[in-house]
């Protein structure tokens, strides 16, 4: 079983909107601490976007997403969905996404540090045309 699921993603205009969600497994999402989500655009190096505590009460946001981006966690039995909304969409925000759980506590931009995480889902792809 896959550990970290990724869905959603696709191409919008300029100032539309997208959601993508990820499902950790139980196994995972027991051990889990944190679950953020990551992009990497074409020739630079991956940034975390926005990163949530599993108990649901602390979440961090990249500073260009802030007011934009809506991370949530859901709680689904022993799994754990966590939703990024995505609004007002600009070409900037193209790239691939990912998602990622960290067993380990971290607090402000240490919660966005893709080197602190340690399951990484599958990417998908968010285009975003002028």
């Amino acid at each position: 079983e896959e550990q970290v699921v990724v869905s959603g993603g696709g191409s919008v205009q300029d100032g539309g909107s997208l959601r993508l969600s990820c499902v950790v497994a139980a196994y995972t999402a027991s051990l889990a601490v944190s679950i953020g989500w990551f992009r990497q655009a074409p020739g630079k190096e991956r940034e975390g976007v926005a990163a949530i505590y599993t108990n649901g009460r602390n979440a961090e946001y990249l500073e260009s997403v802030k007011g934009r981006f809506t991370i949530a966690i859901a709680a689904e039995g022993a799994k754990r969905t966590v939703n990024l909304q995505m609004n007002s969409l600009e070409p900037g925000d193209t790239a691939m996404y990912y998602c990622a759980a960290t067993r380990r506590a971290y607090t402000g931009s240490d919660l966005l540090r893709d080197s602190n995480y340690q399951t990484w889902g599958q990417g998908t792809q968010v285009t975003v045309s002028s």
